[in-house]
């Protein structure tokens, strides 16, 4: 019988505690095999830079990540040892009960599901309720929710993407979205924002992905993010949990990881006091204490 793969989330209280060890040395060479999702790419480069003592560009070239869907794929199917990505999809969960991985899912940074709009709309504010109607398409015109009277677009992300497993999970929460024409799924999270930043005037969109790659890694002057039952997507309201869609990056490696394997010293070194404090460096948000 096919042993049934178990994911663990541990917490960071839980694994901080004992967890103030020296940091690991490693070479390019000695350093474990590491994949992720595109969000991660700044983590994974601080992250080799410390611990091999070499600068962020000498260990650039190093860092290859295939996004979050295929980086489950490559840990599954163990072509590397460790990976930096959003929780698992259905998909990438079935995988691993095929291939008999068994999974350890561990938060290591703090992390926002955001949505957003073009800056000159006015709506700021939209609840929980209000945006799964929106994408479940009872609400579909932006009068329903104080704004103008236009049709709403509502972007959405391909499945197994880690923003669109986000969604289902934190937002539509087994409520099927309806189904977006194919324009209106975009494929890379940064042309999500362009697209939503294409408002000039005409159709208000809405759309999401995640706070770090719409505040550090992109960027987008035409775009605003949206408050969420009233409350405002930040760096203290995701630490402390008061934003409602509060999520995180983990650290996703094999079980059967030995104790002293180079991928377990890199998870204990990332939850330890000067791991975090190198996360916070890297502009992400720690794991709330």
């Amino acid at each position: 019988m096919k042993k049934i793969v178990f994911v663990t989330i541990l917490t960071f209280a839980f694994l901080l505690s004992g967890c103030q060890t020296k940091a690991p040395s490693f070479t390019m060479d000695t350093y474990p095999k590491i994949d992720g999702s595109t969000v991660t790419i700044p983590l994974s480069e601080a992250l080799a830079a410390r611990l091999t003592g070499q600068t962020v560009e000498a260990v650039r070239p190093y860092i290859l990540h295939n996004k979050t869907h295929q980086a489950y794929v490559n840990l599954i199917e163990k072509k590397v040892d460790l990976i930096f990505v959003t929780s698992p999809s259905k998909e990438e969960m079935d995988l691993a009960i095929q291939k008999d991985v068994e999974l350890e899912v561990v938060p290591i940074v703090s992390e926002a599901f955001v949505f957003l709009t073009h800056a000159d709309n006015p709506v700021k504010n939209l609840s929980l309720d209000q945006i799964r109607d929106i994408y479940s398409g009872k609400i579909v015109n932006w009068s329903e929710v104080g704004g103008p009277d236009k049709a709403i677009v509502a972007y959405q992300r391909p499945i197994n993407s880690g923003s669109q497993t986000g969604f289902l999970e934190l937002i539509m929460q087994g409520e099927a979205p309806m189904e977006p024409p194919k324009e209106q799924i975009i494929a890379g999270m940064g042309m999500l924002i362009d697209a939503v930043a294409g408002y000039e005037n005409e159709v208000p969109s809405i759309g999401y992905s995640y706070y770090y790659f719409v505040v550090d890694m992109w960027g987008n002057e035409d775009v605003k993010l949206l408050e969420v039952d009233g409350i405002y997507p930040e760096s203290e309201s995701i630490r402390n949990k008061t934003y409602p869609l509060t999520t995180a990056y983990y650290a996703v490696l094999r079980k059967d990881s030995t104790k002293d394997s180079p991928e377990r010293l890199v998870v204990d070194y990332i939850l330890s006091k000067a791991g975090q404090t190198l996360m916070e460096e890297s502009g992400y948000v720690k794991i709330s204490e």
